[in-house]
């Protein structure tokens, strides 16, 4: 990977505050606030620098883009809630016991995803 720079930085930081997967435009608007120079071109030039050296991990969701996490978060086991309202993706830790016992039989289970749908606590009060 290349030297570090201010957008890289800024990126970086966007996600260690957040401490949620997020999308590249919920980056910039973050990272806008240490670099106001920053433009979204940037922001896909270096998250994918970033995925290159193993520092961030995509979060993929059904029919959606992908959003970005830390890779220190991706490389434990969890799962993701994402709200109807704002569209917003957090972390869900832990598993479901017994997940395993849904597999058919005969079957070997390799790895699970699990999202949660619904709505996060800041748009339920409205």
């Amino acid at each position: 990977m290349q030297r570090s720079t201010r957008q890289q930085d800024a990126i970086i930081h966007a996600l260690q505050k957040a401490a949620r997967p997020m999308s590249p435009p919920e980056i910039l608007a973050d990272a806008a606030r240490d670099v106001p120079a920053i433009n979204l071109t940037t922001v896909y030039r270096t998250i994918k620098r970033l995925l290159e050296a193993e520092r961030i991990s995509p979060v993929a969701l059904p029919g959606e883009a992908p959003r970005y996490e830390l890779q220190s978060v991706a490389a434990h086991h969890h799962h993701h809630f994402r709200c109807d309202r704002c569209s917003t993706v957090y972390d869900v830790e832990g598993c479901p016991a017994g997940i395993g016992g849904l597999v058919p039989r005969g079957f070997r289970l390799r790895s699970h995803d699990l999202v949660l749908y619904g709505t996060c606590k800041e748009c339920s009060r409205n």
